[in-house]
């Protein structure tokens, strides 16, 4: 199924903390220039990676069920086949929506976080999408 683009506008308004699962601290890296944008669209992020203490200013966890207050959005930064588990997380804390970055495209974590009551995004870059539905609406 192809996301409509107003299914994916509702997202970007509706969804204003979005935790970021495998983050880098690296500036050159996907993870890190897309959280950047979002971060200064005025969007939350809330960064995960073990490795990590902060990232963009943001206080870093080790996992989804470390933060401690509700996110919206996870968005997901690693290879398809370690979705899943993110995708038992995400539902584990009450997220809305489960979105898998572009090139990650794990159909199982797709079925869990619908079947589970969670928007769900496969194969799309969260900034790409930003810019093309919300910067000029």
């Amino acid at each position: 199924m192809t996301e409509s683009d107003e299914f994916l506008r509702e997202i970007l308004r509706r969804c204003q903390t979005i935790a970021v699962v495998g983050i880098s601290d690296k500036p050159d890296r996907p993870s890190h220039y897309v959280s950047a944008y979002m971060q200064a669209q005025g969007y939350q992020i809330v960064p995960v990676n073990p490795r990590f203490q902060t990232v963009l200013g943001e206080t870093c966890y080790a996992t989804l069920e470390d933060i401690g207050f509700k996110v919206d959005l996870v968005d997901v930064f690693r290879r398809t086949e370690d979705v899943l588990p993110v995708a038992h997380s995400a539902v584990a804390v009450g997220a809305s929506c489960l979105w898998q970055q572009m090139g990650i495209a794990n159909q199982q974590a797709h079925e869990l976080a619908q079947a589970a009551g969670l928007q769900s995004v496969m194969n799309r870059c969260l900034k790409v999408e930003h810019a093309r539905l919300m910067m000029s609406a």
